[in-house]
């Protein structure tokens, strides 16, 4: 038998109203996705017994997105919209416009997992600790391709831009401010990032997350 937290039993007891026989599918990363039953089910603890395998773990594409953090709630969506479609890891960018001074890591990954359970996904992409733009491209692995969402690049089609892109590639999308001139000068000084426009008009923040790995995952 598997004890779960306080906060899954809870989750399961009260919010689904599940009692001990009942049914669920379970997964982490390392085993995959469990047919399993709940067995235990008290006041303060709740455990389950797995059955059978379902799913093996299914990484999605090895794409990671960078982003500038935002404010909370703006935050929570973007996380629980590039889990969805199929990052591997959230890296937070801290940049000279960057509006959030913190981030709460453990909020990012709650959320993650949230949106992980409710779209079926047998994978929680990795949550990175923040770092200064210049230190990342300083440090960037070799054989990565870089993604900068840039709107003032010109007017090109991004699906003609990233013809030919392949995994392990990156995309970086910038604060709510834009770059500065001296980052921008940064990127596009580098072997490695491709510059692209996602279309004529400004877009929020949270909105890129959506549309730029929508053309990525279209382009690959």
């Amino acid at each position: 038998d598997i004890p779960l937290s306080r906060e899954q039993g809870h989750y399961l007891t009260h919010v689904l109203r599940l009692v001990a026989g009942d049914v669920v599918e379970v997964f982490n990363t390392a085993d995959g996705a469990w047919l399993a039953y709940l067995t235990d089910v008290g006041k303060k603890a709740v455990s389950i017994r797995c059955e059978r395998r379902v799913s093996d773990v299914t990484p999605p594409p090895d794409i990671d997105y960078l982003f500038a953090p935002l404010k909370h709630a703006r935050l929570d969506y973007m996380v629980q919209k590039a889990t969805e479609l199929g990052v591997r890891r959230l890296r937070p960018v801290m940049t000279a416009r960057t509006v959030a001074e913190r981030v709460n890591l453990e909020r990012m990954r709650a959320n993650a997992i949230e949106a992980a359970e409710q779209c079926n996904l047998v994978f929680v992409p990795e949550v990175m600790e923040p770092m200064p733009l210049a230190k990342v491209i300083a440090g960037w692995e070799a054989g990565r391709q870089l993604i900068f969402c840039d709107e003032t690049a010109a007017g090109q089609s991004p699906l003609d831009a990233l013809r030919g892109l392949a995994p392990p590639a990156a995309v970086l999308v910038g604060p709510e401010g834009g770059f500065t001139d001296e980052e921008r000068r940064l990127l596009r000084g580098q072997d490695f990032v491709t510059g692209v426009s996602l279309g004529p008009r400004i877009l929020r923040a949270d909105t890129v997350a959506i549309a730029a790995l929508a053309v990525i995952q279209a382009a690959i």
